[in-house]
């Protein structure tokens, strides 16, 4: 059985891309790095990657013999999301972050996938839910990764990054004698508690952030 270890990033030939044998995925399993899979064609492969690969439709990746393989995004159950005012749109965006759900964002919709908790909240606030099978591709990471939660492990080297561009923005250079003590719990401020959500996207984890200035 082949094994596929490498995501190309180089822009190939049409022709290539073209002759390449396919490999249709939904978007949960296009988030893990290690599994097994059947090409369109029948062949069974193992797929290798580096953690915390997130492929998307019209990657190139390469077998361990050299041998090209084109990822198509599968079409699955997703809740197409749109209103007839901007606001209640990006009311809907916003609650949706807050609840750490993956979307895909159109000029004038966005994209989810099925979930009827989800789609019950966003009715509520005004917006109009349409249930479709189409392929899901949602935004990656503001920081380049794909869909992170504060227990995994590459989301450290996100917060690091993130809090390094905050400082910049506010000038808090750790050279200017200030110490940051950072205590976190789990019962003064829960993030998105109320959601109801059984995805497993609510983590109840609060941050207090104390800082002592010398």
């Amino acid at each position: 059985m082949r094994t596929i270890d490498k995501r190309l990033n180089a822009k190939l030939a049409p022709v290539l891309i073209k002759r390449a044998p396919t490999l249709t995925l939904p978007y949960d399993a296009r988030c893990k790095s290690r599994f097994a899979a059947t090409l369109d064609s029948g062949e069974e492969v193992g797929v290798v990657l580096p953690r915390g690969t997130v492929l998307r439709d019209g990657d190139m990746l390469v077998a361990d013999d050299g041998g090209l393989v084109r990822v198509i995004a599968a079409a699955q159950s997703v809740l197409l999301v749109r209103a007839p005012e901007r606001l209640t749109l990006t009311r809907a965006a916003y609650h949706l972050g807050n609840r750490h759900t993956p979307v895909e964002v159109g000029i004038d919709e966005l994209k989810l996938e099925a979930d009827p908790v989800l789609e019950d909240m966003l009715r509520r606030l005004g917006a109009q839910v349409e249930r479709a099978t189409l392929p899901f591709q949602p935004e990656a990471g503001a920081y380049g990764g794909g869909h992170r939660h504060g227990h995994d492990e590459t989301f450290a080297e996100d917060y690091a990054l993130a809090q390094r561009v905050f400082d910049e923005h506010h000038g808090h250079a750790h050279d200017h004698g200030h110490a940051h003590g950072h205590d976190h719990n789990h019962g003064d401020h829960v993030h998105g508690a109320d959601c109801g959500h059984d995805h497993g996207h609510c983590d109840g984890h609060a941050h207090d952030h104390s800082h002592e200035h010398r």
